[in-house]
């Protein structure tokens, strides 16, 4: 494990927030999953490097297990709007089902969510560690990369992009994301989750139900919905290279 980092702390975190910085070769989700159960809701794990915006906040929620996973839509919400807080206008930022976040249609990163492994389905988990990882440095140096599959924030006209104000922002709108839901429900955060999704065929309806899973209804059809799930997807992480830690090139 990393040790922590001897640094001051210059994230703008609004109040209720802890910050636990790392050192570079830290890595700020298995952190925060260590540190979970003795550091409780707010803390922010950062790892300060200047090619990855790389961070995980812990959550403690209220509800079961099987249903506090739609944090994970709040968490993605609320990264996405910090993006584009600091992108360029009329850029488009969506999301690949469940956790990968694209921009302009290149894998800029994703997000991951843990969770205790002995939680049951159906008990209140001690802790939820929501964690984003995002490209910073340009791209131009790695050799046959194919253009528009991968992406960086400094080759995509983020000038000077500064990583902390991104995270900051982050912690912002994650407030605000669960303000939302306690003031007006789930659909709120689920609505604003799946008008980032690709668009389905015409007509096609898509809902998140109350496990987290993706139900995709064609239009004119009487079957059951189709259901995509969340924990398969969560498991897989598609957008991350376990052996780079960080996001796939290709």
């Amino acid at each position: 494990m990393s040790r922590l980092a001897d640094v001051e702390q210059t994230l703008d975190l609004p109040p209720g927030y802890t910050l636990v910085g790392l050192r570079e070769l830290g890595d700020a989700f298995a952190h925060g999953c260590d540190i979970a159960a003795q550091t409780g809701a707010g803390t922010l794990v950062w790892v300060r490097r200047y090619d990855l915006v790389e961070f995980a906040v812990i959550l403690e929620p209220e509800e079961p297990l099987v249903s506090a996973r739609r944090a994970f839509f709040a968490g993605m919400n609320a990264t996405a709007d910090a993006i584009a807080n600091h992108c360029p206008p009329e850029r488009e930022i969506t999301f690949g089902w469940p956790d990968a976040i694209r921009f302009d249609g290149g894998l800029l990163g994703g997000a991951r969510l843990g969770w205790p492994e002995d939680c049951s389905e159906h008990e209140i988990p001690a802790w939820l560690v929501f964690g984003v990882i995002l490209r910073a440095a340009d791209l131009a140096h790695v050799e046959g990369l194919q253009a528009g599959t991968s992406v960086a924030l400094l080759s995509e006209g983020f000038e000077m992009v500064d990583n902390d104000a991104i995270i900051g922002s982050f912690a912002r709108h994650l407030m605000t994301a669960f303000d939302r839901w306690n003031e007006r429900g789930f659909d709120t955060i689920a609505r604003d989750y799946l008008e980032r999704l690709p668009r389905g065929r015409a007509g096609e309806q898509r809902a998140i139900d109350l496990n987290g899973e993706l139900l995709v209804r064609q239009a004119g059809s009487s079957g059951p919905s189709e259901r995509r799930s969340l924990v398969d997807a969560l498991t897989r992480s598609n957008w991350y290279d376990p052996q780079a830690r960080g996001p796939k090139l290709g």
